[in-house]
């Protein structure tokens, strides 16, 4: 269906020829004038009507993006304008964006040559996964004159799933692959000893473990000779994501429960990198995911495609199901990584009797997060009685979060307490330090 629109230039240049007219009235000799230009602005417009509709498929559009967005990323979109008219056109180009993202800004105006093409760029950023849909392309064209409009309506409607952060997973793994970890926080951690699997020798160059030196092979080069071990491989490293209502907390339009997904697509990729097993486990009134570790081609895929399909109700975890199920499920010694969220001490020590079955068994690491809206008030200026009674509550939640750690610490389970922004930073940081250590 061809629709036309007048615009704002028609009723602008008709509005004067009325006012020609109407001084008419009292200078006779206008009227004429104002009465010409009407009919002359008149043809214009049957003639710009005539020119837009003269030409089928005179516009041509099309949207280009990933079949999958990156949760919590910002992902490019590009639509393509193509003009056929055999003159150059004005468009003003309005896609429908899933209505999720609430984007109402997405106009662009552009001037197109005959057979020119533009392509015009925009981001969306999703926060949470699923389904999204994309609708159709709205162009509005008109020509030089600029008195009517015609609009095209392009079918474009596709589906894009949003998958945990993918695009996290490869910027760590290129940078892993650069050697530039450090530059997002990654420590480099000396090794402390090693296992005893040798691998190779070496000449010794600077940074080397002095401790290593092979003093024959040494002798028989006439320059120092280093002992290489090899890493301890095809360890089991399980992500383990509490879908309770504690994670359901927002940070940055974010649910805690999907930076904890994110975090652990990125830490099971490292694993596999360092040929470990990557594994995951997910529980919330009962455990419901479980696909045990393996460093097999597809594993990444798979713990992806389980990660996409999670869904919650964020009600009450049950630490006792999850701790018969890991007795059940995990019998050769692991890496727990157990991403959860505890705002005072005494809903930590409510779980502390199946955190130390679990930890005598394995090696646990505890994953929860500062409430950085508390941290804000901690570091205000308390201006009124009522903010320094804000202050002190904030305190109080603060030291209850640092007790949480020195009391895990004390039956021998690992903690991080960090915030959404820094999960997977301190999660990497913290697995590479038990890697180093021979812990795992």
């Amino acid at each position: 269906m061809k629709q036309l629109f007048i615009n704002t230039r028609f009723y602008m240049a008709a509005a004067a020829c009325i006012v020609l007219m109407v001084l008419g009235y009292i200078w006779p000799f206008i009227l004429p004038v104002g009465q010409f230009l009407f009919l002359g602005l008149a043809a214009l417009t049957v003639f710009d009507a005539y020119m837009l509709l003269k030409f089928k498929g005179g516009i041509g559009a099309v949207r280009e993006c990933a079949e999958r967005f990156s949760n919590g990323d910002v992902n490019d979109v590009i639509v393509k304008i193509t003009n056929h008219y055999p003159s150059a056109v004005r468009a003003e180009i309005l896609d429908e964006a899933p209505p999720e993202f609430q984007e109402r800004n997405l106009r662009f105006m552009v001037e197109l040559k005959s057979g020119g093409q533009k392509a015009l760029r925009y981001q969306l950023k999703p926060v949470r996964r699923g389904k999204y849909h994309f609708g159709d392309i709205n162009v509005l064209i008109s020509t030089g004159l600029g008195l009517v409009s015609r609009k095209y309506s392009v079918e474009a409607g596709s589906e894009v799933k949003v998958y945990p952060s993918y695009l996290q997973l490869r910027k760590y793994e290129l940078l892993a692959i650069s050697n530039q970890l450090t530059e997002l926080g990654i420590k480099k951690i000396r090794k402390l000893g090693h296992n005893m699997e040798f691998e190779h020798i070496k000449e010794y160059v600077e940074g080397d473990d002095y401790r290593t030196i092979n003093w024959k092979a040494t002798a028989r080069h006439n320059h120092p000779m280093v002992n290489v071990y090899q890493d301890e491989k095809s360890q089991n490293v399980y992500a383990i994501i509490d879908k309770g209502r504690v994670m359901k907390m927002p940070f940055e339009q974010m649910s805690l429960l999907d930076y904890a997904i994110n975090s652990a697509l990125v830490i099971s990729n490292v694993a596999v990198k360092k040929d470990d097993k990557a594994g995951l486990m997910t529980f919330e009134k009962r455990p419901e995911t479980f696909l045990a570790a393996s460093k097999r081609h597809d594993q990444m895929k798979r713990i992806s495609e389980m990660l996409y399909k999670e869904t919650t109700t964020f009600g009450e975890s049950d630490f006792s199901r999850l701790f018969v199920r890991i007795e059940r499920e995990i019998h050769q010694r692991s890496l727990l990584l157990l991403y959860t969220n505890f705002e005072s001490l005494q809903s930590m020590e409510r779980q502390l009797s199946y955190f130390k079955s679990i930890a005598a068994r394995h090696v646990m690491v505890v994953i929860f997060f500062h409430n950085t809206e508390l941290d804000d008030l901690t570091r205000s200026i308390p201006q009124s009685g009522q903010e320094v009674y804000n202050k002190v509550i904030a305190e109080k939640f603060a030291f209850e979060k640092r007790q949480i750690v020195r009391k895990l610490q004390q039956y021998g389970i690992y903690s991080i307490l960090t915030t959404p922004q820094n999960l997977t930073i301190d999660v990497i940081n913290k697995y590479l330090e038990l890697k180093a250590r021979h812990v795992i």
